[in-house]
């Protein structure tokens, strides 16, 4: 007789009324606790899924991407340089501990880095505040260059640095997935964040997969194909599988196969990711549409970003001949890409208005 308390991926699936996908992604990428059985299959507890629905755990949340960097003014350059090699996370800096607060309470980051390597005593009682805060359980604490006495005073909740490289070493580790490599990923040809799991699951919670056209998205493929004067432009979403198109201009085709997809390294980068010859690039050279049709030869891309910072899509711009991006160009396409993200952003919030105003008949 089946053990009720024990639960199937279709078991889970149906709880928590998502799909048999998102529920083995969440599986998969550690949102929910399982284990295997000696068969292979993964199995949850009833009791976490419940704690889940329930938000009596810290996996209630959805998880985040995001990472906060108090310090110095003239510091900030510099760790904006760092973060650019973790493809992991978002990044938000700050100066300012009231604009730093704010952005803390409200994104929920997955960490909050301070320097306090010059001895600033704002700084200082700032981080204090944060450690003893018990409303910021979910996300982690780093100080870097923190003395001695206050770093024993505040040792649980912390987590000590002597620089930055270590600090961000650390939380490169704890952004990557719980669970075990998305299978259809395992010997991928294409760089994967530690964290692809879990991005997975935000392209599944965004809702926009294999859904219409929609004239906010149509807008942006559009202005980017006319401003940057490019003959294709697409707003990209990778699955496991396959590169989706939620809007193109230009291609007749809807997807690819993901291997295909030059977005891949899009949503590694913080920034627009330019390609000026794809043909000459090692990295794209053998690519099907590159050495055949339609023969691509110019690509940019920069990263859609959903509000917990995992990159959920790319806006994209393609040519036939080889060319560049000026800078202001580029900041055009990056522009036009922070719109897509603030329009995902906005459904999200639509939706939990939505299951609030349902949940409250």
């Amino acid at each position: 007789m089946p053990n009720k308390d024990i639960l199937t991926t279709a078991d889970t699936a149906k709880l928590l009324g998502v799909s048999i996908r998102t529920a083995q992604l969440l599986i998969e990428g550690g949102s929910v606790p399982s284990w295997k059985t000696p068969g292979g299959h993964r199995r949850v507890y009833r009791s976490d899924i419940q704690a889940l629905i329930d938000g009596r755990s810290g996996e209630a949340r959805a998880p985040s991407a995001t990472v906060i960097v108090v310090a110095p003014t003239e510091q900030l350059e510099a760790y904006r340089r760092l973060f650019s090699d973790v493809p992991e996370c978002g990044i938000q800096t700050f100066d300012d501990l009231h604009a730093a607060l704010f952005a803390i309470a409200s994104l929920r980051p997955h960490a909050v880095l301070i320097d306090v390597r010059d001895g600033a005593s704002d700084r200082s009682e700032f981080l204090r505040k944060l450690a003893t805060n018990p409303a910021l359980g979910h996300s982690r604490i780093l100080a870097i260059g923190l003395e001695e006495k206050a770093a024993r005073e505040n040792a649980e909740r912390l987590d000590l640095f002597a620089t930055p490289e270590e600090a961000i070493a650390a939380i490169r580790t704890s952004l990557g997935d719980a669970g075990e490599p998305v299978a259809a990923l395992a010997e991928a040809a294409f760089p994967i964040a530690l964290n692809e799991g879990q991005r997975l699951v935000a392209l599944e919670r965004a809702g926009l997969l294999d859904t219409a056209p929609e004239e906010a998205f149509d807008r942006l493929t559009w202005l980017a194909a006319e401003a940057l004067k490019a003959p294709v432009s697409l707003i990209a979403m990778l699955t496991p599988s396959r590169q989706w198109f939620k809007s193109r201009v230009g291609l007749s085709l809807s997807e690819t196969p993901r291997s295909w997809a030059f977005c891949n390294y899009t949503i590694m980068q913080k920034d627009v990711f330019v390609v000026e010859d794809l043909a000459s690039d090692a990295r794209f050279a053998q690519n099907p549409a590159v050495a055949g049709e339609p023969g691509f030869r110019f690509y940019a891309g920069s990263p859609i970003l959903d509000g917990e910072g995992f990159p959920v899509g790319s806006l994209c711009v393609l040519d036939y001949e080889s060319r560049s991006l000026s800078p202001r160009e580029e900041q055009i396409l990056s522009s036009l890409a922070a719109l897509g993200s603030a329009e995902v952003r906005l459904r999200k919030t639509e939706q939990e208005l939505r299951d609030a105003v349902r949940k409250s008949r």
